[in-house]
Order: C-alpha cells, then sequence, then structure tokens
C-alpha cells in the first residue's frame, strides 16, 4: 500500500507555481490576484478561505478577501460579483459556497465572468471541460488527476467507481476519468444515493473515487485486493481528542481500507490541500489569459 500524499504533491505544485510567478514579474509582467467573497462565519468556509490566502503569499500572487455578513441580500452580492467582473486588477475570483439560504447558488455562479472563474463552476467552463475545450476544470477534480499523474497511476482500461454525482466534484470526475488521454481512459459507473447495492459495483473497481459526504461509508468489504481509493471526504465530526473540538473524517474507513489498496488518499492531507493547488493553478491560467484570450 503506497499513501498518496497530497500535502506533499500541492507544495511540489506551489513551488513549480513560484517559480513562475517570480519570472513572470521580473520580466516586468503583472502579479497574479486572487479575490474570495466569503460570506457570513461559516467554520469550514473561514478555514478553507485563510488557507487559500496562505497559499497566495507562498506563491507570490496578490490576494483580496471580501466578506459579507449572513444577512447580504441577493442583489447586493450580485452587484459585488459584477464590480469584480469589470476589476482589470483580479485575474480570477471565487465565491465560497455555501451560501445563506436565501440566496440563489446557480444565480450567482452564472454571474461570475467566465474567464475569472476559477473554481470552475459556470457553465461556459463545465460546458468547455465536456468538449475537452481548454477551460478552468473545477479544482478538487484536478487536483485528484493531478494526483493520478504524479503517482504514476494506471487508467488505461481500468475500471473507475466515482460515488457521488455533485456538480463540483462527482459529476466532473466522472467525465474526466472517460477522457481520452494518458491519465484517463477508464470504464466509469457513477453510484449515488438511488444506486441499490454500492458494494457490487465498487466490489469491481479498480479505482474508488467516494465523493459523498458521509463518513468512513466505504469499508474493506467493498473493495477488491489493490484497488486504488481516493477519498474526497471532509466532514466535521465531534472530538474530544482535539482543542478545536471536532476532527475531519473522509468518506473511507481508512485503517480497515488502506490495508487492502495499492494507493490511497489520507483525510486530511490527500485531496484537500490538492484543491488549493489547484485554484492557484487556475488562477495563473487566467492571469496569462491561456484559457481566454
Amino acid at each position: 500500500m503506497e499513501l498518496i500524499d497530497g500535502k506533499k504533491i500541492s507544495l511540489q505544485l506551489q513551488s513549480e507555481i513560484a517559480a513562475e510567478v517570480k519570472t513572470i514579474i521580473s520580466n516586468g509582467g503583472k502579479q497574479p490576484h486572487l479575490a474570495a467573497v466569503l460570506v457570513g462565519n461559516d467554520g469550514g468556509s473561514e478555514t478553507y478561505v485563510a488557507a487559500k490566502i496562505k497559499a497566495c503569499e507562498n506563491v507570490g500572487f496578490n490576494s483580496t478577501l471580501i466578506r459579507h455578513t449572513n444577512e447580504i441580500t441577493e442583489a447586493e452580492l450580485l452587484a459585488t460579483v459584477h464590480k469584480l467582473n469589470a476589476d482589470k486588477d483580479i485575474d480570477g475570483y471565487i465565491v465560497q459556497m455555501p451560501l445563506p439560504k436565501h440566496i440563489d447558488e446557480q444565480k450567482i455562479i452564472e454571474a461570475v465572468d467566465p474567464a475569472k472563474d476559477v473554481d470552475g463552476f459556470h457553465p461556459v467552463n463545465v460546458g468547455k471541460m465536456v468538449l475537452s475545450l481548454p477551460s478552468y476544470i473545477s479544482a478538487t477534480p484536478n487536483g485528484i488527476v493531478e494526483l493520478i499523474k504524479r503517482y504514476k497511476i494506471e487508467t488505461a482500461g481500468k475500471h473507475c467507481v466515482v460515488i457521488g454525482r455533485s456538480n463540483i466534484v462527482g459529476s466532473p470526475m466522472s467525465i474526466l476519468m472517460a477522457k481520452n488521454n494518458a491519465f484517463a481512459n477508464c470504464t466509469v459507473t457513477i453510484c449515488h444515493s438511488k444506486t441499490k447495492d454500492i458494494a457490487s459495483f465498487t466490489k469491481q473497481a479498480d479505482i474508488v473515487i467516494c465523493a459523498l459526504g458521509k463518513p468512513e461509508f466505504l469499508t474493506a468489504d467493498m473493495i477488491k485486493q489493490g484497488a486504488v481509493v481516493i477519498d474526497v471526504g471532509t466532514t466535521r465530526v465531534a472530538s474530544t481528542e482535539t482543542k478545536s473540538g471536532f476532527k475531519l473524517k473522509g468518506d473511507v474507513n481508512f485503517d480497515a481500507v488502506a490495508p487492502k489498496c495499492s494507493f490511497i488518499t489520507p483525510v486530511p492531507g490527500g485531496v484537500g490541500p490538492m484543491t488549493i493547488a489547484s485554484l492557484l493553478k487556475n488562477t495563473l491560467l487566467a492571469a496569462k489569459k491561456e484559457i481566454y484570450k
């Protein structure tokens, strides 16, 4: 069993990005600028955005955090989005999800300029990804593909089971793993909440990507010997063992599943750090105008 170290690969990627940023600036180019819009004070969102800001500093990006209270109206948030669209100094930005229930998340996503949509959520970027056109690919699936590349995991002709069908992870992940390229070419099955007997599919899988949001859902009896397991889950559960009073649990029962795997990601330290690295990579592409000329 080999542990897929997302933290290590993320730092490698950040080092590569930092070197490129240094070259751009030394040649008289503009410092890449990433902005984040944070509504309310959700604990998970606060942690994630703080990590993004720190990562920006590490790679030499400029970063801006725009805070709003939970009471912000949809119209006011849309005004912030339109302002960021028009700001020529901002190369890319994210509106951190989830948003308060009175705000239509899809309306906000669709208001973002696709050229600045470094989260890769806009329908234009999703459509271009499906058609294998240049686009910003959503950060978590992109980060998983990068882990597969860097660990040289064989994928061609393999059976990949994706558990979960969200627009953020499961759906784009299934499309990416079926692409005709060196680190895909899988036969892909998508399982979800309405799938009967998920174990009957995962037992056949060479690669399992679990993005369901249910702690320790995938157990040892659900996978075959030598499977590759990618755990996307990050659920906060109460814990008396930590100062914060909680700890992160993945969708995989790691201790039981790991001995059967050829490769497996831990939680934390697996997919999570790659999400941030992929966001930085998209922002660099935005700054270089490589996707949208």
